[in-house]
C-alpha cells in the first residue's frame, strides 16, 4: 500500500493491541487488515478461560471485516511487545488468511515498530485453497 496507509495500518495495529484481553497468555497481538476498497479493519487477541474457546487478533480482524461485505484483502500489520523478534500469525491464522488468496502483504511487527513484509504465499507455502475442493 502507499506510504500513508501503511502508517495508518501500522498504527491500526499497535491501537488494536492495546484492546487485548489476554489475562492467561498476558500476550497482546493486534492485527489491521486493509481491504481492497481501501478499508481498515482492527482485531485483538480474545482469551477465553477455556482456552480453545479463544480467537487471535488475525482471525479477529478478518471476521469483522467479512461480516461487513469485504473478502478481497491487500494487506494486513501484526504487532505484539515481543522485543527481539517478528511477531507472526499462528497456522491457523495462516489458513483463515489463505481462504482470501495468497497474493497480499503481511507486514510483521517487532515492539519498536520496526517490520518485514512477507506474501502471504511466503507464510504458507504450498497451501489448501477454494480453488482445490472445485478438483
Amino acid at each position: 500500500p502507499p506510504e500513508e496507509h501503511l502508517q495508518l495500518l501500522l498504527r491500526r495495529s499497535r491501537e488494536a493491541k492495546n484492546c487485548a484481553y489476554c489475562p492467561y497468555s498476558r500476550f497482546p497481538v493486534g492485527a489491521a487488515l486493509l481491504t481492497a476498497s481501501g478499508e481498515i479493519f482492527s482485531g485483538c487477541n480474545v482469551e477465553n478461560a477455556c482456552y480453545s474457546l479463544g480467537v487471535c487478533a488475525e482471525r479477529t480482524a478478518i471476521q469483522k471485516a467479512i461480516s461487513e461485505g469485504h473478502t478481497s484483502f491487500r494487506a494486513m500489520a501484526i504487532t505484539s511487545d515481543m522485543g527481539d523478534t517478528f511477531i507472526v500469525p499462528c497456522g491457523a491464522c495462516r489458513q483463515v488468511m489463505r481462504e482470501f488468496g495468497t497474493d497480499w502483504d503481511v507486514y510483521l511487527t517487532k515492539a519498536d515498530g520496526s517490520y518485514i513484509v512477507k506474501r502471504l504465499e511466503e507464510l504458507l507455502p504450498l497451501s489448501f485453497g477454494p480453488e482445490d475442493l472445485k478438483k
